[in-house]
């Protein structure tokens, strides 16, 4: 065999969005772009800020701009405009020496798992969950669990605590959440924290809290996402700037630790190493520099919030089933037949591309991401009725 077993198995199967926007090339080669509907991917169609590209214009002609090596958790520049502004939000007094800058948030789950997980070790997943995080962990000799969430994709205490023992390295969370855009209150967050304190005083070690943020900012009606740190301290923040600045292509993102977190300075200084050994070496230097002067920037949310309310509506006019997200830019309706991979197929053949719920965990669904063209979503209006109309008469 010419690779390995263990990658072998991951490629079968491996991502669903990877596939499904696979097959949108094949039906555009076939029918034309315009002809084609895709939400599987959740790559912003939002511009980043106007500010954005001054700073880049003013950093890359400015005469302290290096590409040269850097301490490998990064700019301490960059470290502290970071600390400053999760400080403000984590309701704590980050440092910068608690702060690693990174490739993305990708970049960042993996530094924190290579830095805490021994071979076998297990980390909680709350489904419906973006679908790395299993292989994220495997990367690292880790074991990932699935926990389901409630039927309006809150915690279910009761679950995670059933599903936990001495084995339980970490819970990932992500909030505003993939693929559901469910946000988690602040009392939500009280009660795990204290089950996970109690949990860790149980096992002997600590079970660390690890919160996936790269949709904070993309919240509406009022949303606000709640501070992780106060609720339980041994808690990590990882995010990126993909989403909220546009900036997927970048790999810009950052991992900050719970000041309240046992053995902080031997964990960022694991990883640290993490970031070397594991090939990242250091966060792009370029963008290190700009993001220092986007602290607090955003692009529009003014515009996703329209372009999920205009495929709610279009959704709801349809028939189908789904909660409003409070967050993110994906929606995850029901799938009008139990088989939301056969359902997919029937909207594929309407020349829409959607991914389905099992692909994050959860069967009965699909996702669709609305970070598209406003022509996009109009468009395929037709295509989700008649592919619901089918979906009721196979019954």
């Amino acid at each position: 065999m010419p690779i390995s077993k263990n990658v072998k198995a991951c490629l079968s199967a491996s991502s669903w969005i990877r596939k499904m926007f696979e097959e949108g090339a094949r039906l555009r080669a076939a029918h034309g772009a315009s002809n084609v509907f895709d939400f599987s991917l959740g790559n912003p169609n939002v511009p980043p800020p106007e500010r954005f590209k001054k700073v880049l214009a003013d950093v890359s002609a400015g005469p302290d701009t290096g590409h040269g090596y850097m301490p490998n958790a990064g700019y301490p520049e960059t470290r502290q405009a970071v600390a400053d502004q999760v400080s403000m939000e984590q309701q704590a007094e980050v440092s910068a020496d608690g702060v690693l800058m990174t490739c993305g948030a990708a970049g960042g789950l993996n530094v924190i798992l290579k830095a805490i997980l021994d071979p076998g070790d297990i980390v909680v997943g709350l489904a419906p969950f973006f679908v790395e995080y299993r292989f994220y962990t495997e990367n690292h000799g880790g074991c990932f669990k699935t926990v389901q969430t409630g039927a309006e994709f809150d915690i279910d205490l009761a679950a995670l605590e059933q599903a936990m023992d001495k084995k339980t390295r970490a819970v990932i969370i992500n909030s505003p959440n993939n693929p559901t855009g469910a946000v988690y209150s602040a009392q939500t967050l009280e009660h795990l924290g204290s089950l996970l304190s109690e949990k860790s005083r149980e096992h002997g070690r600590p079970i660390y809290l690890i919160s996936d943020e790269p949709y904070r900012d993309i919240v509406y009606d009022g949303t606000v996402v709640p501070p992780l740190f106060p609720a339980y301290e041994n808690s990590l923040v990882v995010s990126s700037y993909s989403k909220t600045l546009s900036l997927p292509g970048e790999r810009i993102g950052f991992v900050a630790v719970n000041p309240a977190t046992a053995c902080r300075r031997e964990l960022v200084d694991a990883m640290t190493f993490a970031n070397r050994v594991l090939g990242f070496v250091n966060a792009p230097a370029l963008m290190q520099r700009v993001i220092t002067f986007m602290q607090g920037q955003h692009v529009d949310i003014g515009e996703y919030a329209r372009k999920r309310d205009l495929l709610c509506d279009l959704l709801a006019d349809a028939g189908y089933d789904f909660i409003k997200p409070a967050g993110a830019f994906y929606l995850f309706p029901k799938s009008p037949q139990a088989d939301d991979v056969a359902f997919v197929k029937i909207l594929q053949e309407q020349r829409i591309l959607a991914v389905p719920g099992v692909g994050f965990g959860r069967p009965g669904h699909f996702r669709l991401a609305f970070c598209v063209e406003d022509d996009t979503i109009k468009n395929a209006a037709p295509g989700f009725a008649r592919a619901m109309a089918e979906a009721r008469h196979a019954g």
